[in-house]
């Protein structure tokens, strides 16, 4: 990984040369969730990029940079998903071999999408950690490059053309809520939007079984919280946030929330109910911020629905329980 901090520059970048290589989503309104904050609310709908989520923009982006000596040599990386069919697809298109480490445990779906694009899937690690360390004994033995699901500075400026996109089609935007993994996608977005629109608030949304955002800001540094434990927003659950996605976001984030299994449960429901959008938990973790009444979000507000890779089995189950939860 590159050890240079990525700038509004590089996401500038980014915007020209992904013009053309990525769908530019749309900013929907949404008069329910307008209603329900007193001002106007529009969602972007980053489920209809290409592979399902805003991660194919990050992953574009570093591949079109690789060296000819770099493409012979190949990709790998670890993921539990959207960020695996990303490079999948990136590197089918750009015919490098991609190689992509999931933990045991990951969606079905995933795995299926990201083969399905050509891809090698190691599934032999038993978790996360695990599926680390075959990624870096794999990288080390074959001289594949390593690319990063969110910390690599070319990566985030990618998915910074997410808030590069946002504030030329709402440039009076008052607040930007964003689902938070690793934080590539709101370290990226916060560099486009506060260059663009300073006072304007960006807001991180986490899981509370998952604060690894929450607890790197805290400690100045990644480190794994404190307390972790399974939850179904599964995209924003890695190990620790990023160095320079922590650095980023401790300058240019102005909250970061972090919300219980119910709430991004009712989040999904009300996703699917009332703006017809099928998205994955993770997904809709802005939406259920929003419905959660905890954030400070002055209007007019953008909600970043981030992916919609979900099984439809596991969303039916899901929006069952939030329903029988109400």
């Amino acid at each position: 990984m590159a050890s240079v901090a990525p700038t509004v520059e590089d996401v500038d970048a980014a915007a020209q040369a992904l013009a053309d290589r990525v769908v530019r989503t749309p900013l929907l309104p949404s008069p329910s969730l307008s209603a329900l904050a007193g001002h106007e609310v529009l969602i972007k709908a980053e489920l209809f990029q290409y592979g399902g989520s805003f991660k194919l923009r990050g992953a574009t982006n570093r591949v079109r940079a690789m060296t000819a000596g770099e493409r012979a040599a190949g990709v790998t990386t670890i993921s539990a998903g959207n960020h695996a069919l990303a490079v999948a697809l990136v590197c089918r298109a750009a015919g490098v071999a991609a190689t992509v480490f999931m933990p045991r445990g990951a969606s079905t779906v995933k795995v299926q999408a990201t083969r399905a694009q050509g891809a090698s899937v190691d599934l032999d690690g038993e978790d996360v950690n695990a599926a680390l360390a075959r990624m870096q004994d794999f990288a080390r033995d074959r001289g594949a490059l390593v690319l990063h699901p969110f910390d690599d500075p070319l990566v985030i400026a990618g998915q910074g053309t997410v808030g590069v996109e946002l504030i030329e089609d709402l440039p009076a935007v008052g607040s930007v809520v964003v689902p938070v993994g690793g934080g590539g996608l709101i370290a990226g977005i916060a560099l486009a939007v506060k260059a663009r629109r300073p006072q304007a608030r960006v807001i991180g949304v986490e899981p509370g079984n998952a604060a690894t955002l929450t607890a790197g800001l805290a400690a100045g540094a990644p480190v794994r919280p404190a307390q972790t434990a399974p939850t179904i927003a599964d995209a924003l659950a890695p190990p620790t946030a990023g160095q320079h996605t922590v650095a980023i976001a401790s300058r240019l984030v102005d909250e970061v929330v972090t919300l219980g299994e119910e709430e991004l449960r009712a989040g999904l429901l009300y996703a699917y109910r009332e703006a017809k959008l099928a998205c994955e938990a993770g997904g809709a973790a802005a939406v259920a911020a929003l419905l959660s009444g905890r954030i400070s979000a002055p209007g007019p507000t953008v909600v970043v629905i981030s992916g919609g890779n979900i099984a439809p089995a596991n969303l039916a189950r899901l929006l069952a329980e939030a329903e029988n939860a109400r």
